[in-house]
């Protein structure tokens, strides 16, 4: 296994930053309607297959999601953040509750992860616990956990075994990938050791998973780490962590939700990220960006030259986030920031950046896919999630 890892550097970003082959339209109004009328939403992803197709229960898909109540700050909503289990049929979204029992988790919040269904029927979740369960205001230590829980369908309900266990599965080693675990901090101040993104090679057969991490900057960097992307590959003992698929080199300090998807006998590695986490800040756009290689361990290049696959249009330059592709070229995000024609809606008042928030699920879009180069299709069905 290869020990080098991509690097995405300045030179890679010095190019321009995307016409309309890799520019998202604007999400108009009336805004996509809200899957729960009084919680926010973000952050999804699908309950998979093994071979990777989305898991479909009763005649429905089942996914899962971040959600919190629809209250204060919307950046405050990672400080209660909950995993939801959410159902989807031609008639839209149905919300099936919190995935888990209060407390179940390890940390004091559940944060993004993926799910994966198994031969034996049950699932198993990988997320990330923040902080540490039962604490008195939140820290940011962040660990991968696994629950390995029953699917449950009883009288038309859909539901997770609510008393599965819940282990701890993978933590950075301090060495290769910084720890995360500090105290204090918030949304794009903190160390990374999050967002477990399962995979199975067709390959090998063998399962990995995909973190967003942090490693040391270099000597000549201003900031004091930079984003990566950690692989850890299943053993009989458990996870082994190997070295990172790609670091960016100076240029962004929080790579977030990275995933492959296979394609053509191709690895396209997939991650977002947000403009104020680029070195300097705003130097690229809020996006969704990739990598391409011939095989899971790389090499990788980047896609477009950039490696900038999606952004937000320059009028709505935080429109929506958290991009998922899924293995039919779709890709899913939530409504993020509508823009306020203020300062960033992070620095906003609580109530002037509620009323800008979408906290609901983004239109689809859909890409296409040729070796190193991407394009956006139209939305699949505008303002509708779907």
């Amino acid at each position: 296994m290869s020990g080098e890892p991509a690097r995405w550097t300045r030179r890679h970003l010095a190019g321009p930053a995307g016409g309309a082959a890799t520019t998202a339209p604007v999400i108009g109004l009336p805004a996509p309607p809200r899957v729960l009328p009084h919680d926010d939403i973000w952050d999804l992803w699908p309950i998979q297959e093994e071979d990777g197709s989305t898991s479909v229960v009763q005649g429905r898909e089942l996914w899962m999601a971040l959600s919190a109540p629809a209250l204060g700050h919307p950046e405050e909503r990672h400080d209660r953040a909950r995993l939801r289990l959410l159902a989807r049929d031609g008639d839209g979204w149905a919300d099936l509750g919190h995935a888990f029992a209060d407390g179940a988790s390890p940390g004091s919040r559940e944060w993004s992860g993926s799910a994966v269904r198994r031969p034996d029927g049950t699932v198993s979740v990988f997320y990330t616990a923040a902080g540490r369960r039962g604490e008195a205001r939140p820290t940011f230590a962040q660990t991968v956990v696994e629950a390995r829980a029953r699917l449950v369908t009883d009288g038309g309900r859909v539901l997770l075994d609510q008393a599965a266990a819940h282990r701890e599965v993978l933590r950075s080693d301090g060495v290769t990938y910084l720890p995360a675990d500090e105290v204090e901090g918030g949304p794009g101040r903190i160390k990374a050791f999050r967002d477990p993104g399962w995979f199975r090679d067709p390959a090998d057969g063998r399962e990995y998973l995909l973190v967003a991490a942090s490693v040391a900057a270099s000597a000549d960097a201003d900031h004091a780490f930079m984003g990566a992307v950690a692989l850890a590959a299943a053993t009989p003992g458990g996870w082994s962590l190997r070295p990172p698929l790609l670091v960016a080199d100076g240029v962004n300090h929080e790579i977030e939700r990275p995933h492959i998807v296979a394609h053509r006998s191709w690895y396209y590695l997939f991650f977002s990220t947000q403009r104020h986490a680029f070195h300097p800040p705003g130097s690229a756009p809020t996006g969704l960006y990739g990598f391409v290689a011939p095989r899971l361990t790389g090499p990788y290049t980047p896609l477009n030259g950039s490696g900038l696959v999606l952004r937000n249009p320059a009028e709505e330059p935080d429109q929506a986030y958290a991009w998922l592709v899924l293995p039919d070229l779709k890709v899913v995000g939530f409504l993020n920031y509508r823009s306020i024609g203020g300062p960033d809606p992070w620095k906003a008042a609580p109530a002037e950046a509620r009323a800008a928030f979408g906290g609901t699920i983004a239109p689809v879009l859909e890409l296409t896919l040729d070796e190193a180069a991407t394009s956006l299709v139209v939305p699949v069905s505008p303002g509708a999630g779907r």
